[in-house]
């Protein structure tokens, strides 16, 4: 296994250590203040460890390319790390009441969609890769999730909360990568018949 598939498992490993953090009891209670405002010490060690998990995510990337470490393995568990990473996130904040239900549907119908697309094609040795589009979504997703994190961080833009700008912004990434997908592999269900 190389290193770029490593990071990759590295994200995954990190996950249930990402959730456990909410779990804590000593860690959802205390806090700590910035600037008057109140965060509990689990969303700061759940964030740590987010952005390390979505920072490998970039390094196995990186790697991958630059020493021509692609494998199929990688074009699969790659995206699906991703997927794993977001999931665990965005079932944390939902039941922490920092993210809407619908907000969380969108995105994980999204996810289930274009698995259903990658099992198909799987299942005629096609691997399908992450597309840029889908690639910017994900990177969207990090960013608002981090920012969630920070329980509803209370800078604003054009007088709207950063928070739900990064929301905004990923819904429409994940409904546009989500149609882009679609679109550029339909020919999977011809091949399917």
């Amino acid at each position: 296994m190389n290193l770029a598939n490593k990071l990759t498992l590295l994200r995954v490993i990190l996950i249930p250590f990402f959730i456990v953090c909410f779990y804590i009891p000593n860690l959802v209670v205390n806090t700590i203040s910035v600037n008057n405002y109140l965060i509990p010490y689990a969303n700061l060690l759940g964030l740590v460890i987010f952005l390390l998990a979505a920072i490998t995510d970039f390094i196995d990337g990186y790697i991958a390319r630059k020493y021509n470490m692609i494998t199929d393995f990688g074009k699969f568990m790659d995206p699906l790390a991703d997927k794993l990473l977001v999931t665990a996130a965005l079932l944390i904040l939902l039941e922490n009441g920092l993210i809407a239900g619908w907000v969380v549907f969108i995105i994980l119908a999204r996810e289930f969609i274009v698995t259903g697309f990658r099992t198909i094609a799987a299942s005629k040795g096609v691997v399908i890769a992450a597309g840029w589009l889908g690639k910017i979504k994900t990177v969207v997703q990090f960013i608002m999730i981090s920012t969630l994190l920070l329980l509803n961080y209370p800078f604003e833009l054009f007088n709207w909360p950063v928070d739900q700008i990064f929301v905004a912004l990923a819904v429409v990434l994940t409904v546009a990568s989500g149609v882009e997908y679609i679109y550029k592999n339909l020919h999977i269900f011809d091949e399917a018949k």
